[in-house]
């Protein structure tokens, strides 16, 4: 089915993407005003300005008068599959209590476990498809998700496999981290412990069953230290898994250090950053993601998104969907928080939302830009002013419809 898009006050994102953006493209925004689109089943097939339009066969026009189209988001972080929620520890937080104190008491992460681990995988699915779906009619239209609510095989596996048939349910792009050194559980004595557990036991699995794409490891100061980090992206490589990796979030300890050294493909949190760590990031072709809802969420810094930019450092914009530190996954508040907190232009912040959050999911030849031939994949906003009413805007809901390779989403929003 080809349908025509017409009278879009303006097209945006209107780009190739051969290389992740940096320096003086990564502040432009490419677009069209007064522009038509034409999909064909799930592809972009052409587009440009109305005064040109074209005699084009089509079966259904759609009249965008004073709509803005862009491709939708791209959230490269999420633990979207978990079971239940930490709402306790909200108010625990509100009452005075660290995220640090929290998980000492056990809650945190290994509270999430416990819960997961007693979901079956029935229920787990369906919790975890109503926030994809959210998601989704969000404007998100390829999304990364973590395993790391298990810590046993059992249970990492069974969150695998729900990401798995996620995947299947789902046409959006959909990439699965294995996230197995996440926190480390109360019976095995130490860290390295632990990691020889989830090398040794979980990850042939994790392989064998081709559950995962990527590997990543939460890489901080009570947690894994860069011994169990060097463990983790080397195992991953064996089995052919890229690594992403949490680090920087609360610590400067030598983590980016270690991680540029192997070229992993994305760095994320990065709230915490020194001189050094940005000089070995401007050495490494990877990519940083920024989380600016958790640090909202929580309370700490927002990451210094301002010097990766001058020192041309790639940068990307995530959620960091989870039930403890960032409880939702709406990226129109991330891009928003990324303009009014890190100080990004509406340009920068799009860029990073889009065409390089691409890039730190190895799918920029699928999505992130309105390009001819990737997945028609793209928002139609309301009647708004400009683009940059989207981050302006903040508690207001801009999107008219979400459009998933060519077929609109019928959900509410």
């Amino acid at each position: 089915m080809r349908i025509l898009f017409t009278h879009i006050k303006s097209l945006l994102q209107v780009r190739e993407t051969k290389q992740v953006l940096v320096g003086a493209a990564f502040n432009k925004l490419p677009k069209i005003d007064e522009a038509w689109l034409l999909i064909e089943d799930q592809k972009i097939i052409d587009f440009g300005e109305m005064k040109s339009l074209p005699n084009l066969h089509f079966d259904q026009e759609m009249n965008c008068n004073g709509k803005f189209i862009l491709p939708t988001w791209v959230d490269s972080h999420t633990h979207i599959v978990y079971s239940g929620n930490r709402e306790q520890e909200f108010v625990d937080r509100i009452k005075g209590k660290t995220y640090t104190e929290i998980a000492q008491n056990g809650g945190g992460i290994l509270n999430s476990a416990k819960t997961l681990q007693q979901t079956s995988f029935e229920e787990l699915y369906q919790q975890s498809e109503v926030r994809l779906k959210e998601v989704i009619q969000l404007g998100t239209g390829a999304v990364e998700i973590k395993s790391g609510y298990g810590l046993t095989k059992e249970a990492e596996l069974k969150m695998l496999k729900v990401i798995q048939k996620l995947k299947e349910n789902y046409n959006l792009p959909i990439k699965a981290s294995f996230l197995g050194a996440h926190a480390q559980p109360k019976e095995f004595k130490t860290s390295a412990e632990y990691i020889s557990y989830v090398i040794q036991h979980i990850l042939p699995e994790v392989a064998e069953q081709n559950l995962a794409d990527y590997i990543d490891i939460f890489c901080e100061d009570g947690y894994f230290d860069l011994e169990d980090t060097k463990r983790i992206i080397k195992a991953g490589k064996q089995y052919g898994l890229k690594a992403k990796i949490h680090v920087n979030q609360f610590k400067s300890f030598g983590g980016i250090q270690l991680a540029t050294k192997h070229n992993i493909l994305s760095i994320d949190h990065l709230e915490v950053l020194t001189e050094t760590d940005i000089q070995h990031l401007k050495k490494a072709d990877t990519i940083a993601v920024a989380l600016p809802s958790c640090s909202f969420y929580l309370g700490i810094n927002y990451t210094p998104v301002k010097q990766l930019i001058d020192a041309e450092i790639p940068l990307a914009l995530a959620s960091d969907f989870n039930p403890g530190s960032t409880p939702s996954g709406n990226m129109n508040f991330v891009v928003s928080l990324a303009c009014i907190k890190m100080k990004l232009t509406p340009e920068q912040a799009i860029n990073a939302a889009t065409v390089n959050a691409a890039f730190a999911l190895e799918l920029q030849d699928e999505v992130g830009s309105i390009a001819k031939g990737k997945k028609a994949n793209f928002i139609v906003t309301k009647s708004i002013p400009s683009y940059g009413f989207l981050p302006y805007a903040f508690g207001t809901n801009s999107i008219d419809q979400v459009w998933i390779n060519g077929k609109l989403q019928e959900h509410d929003i």
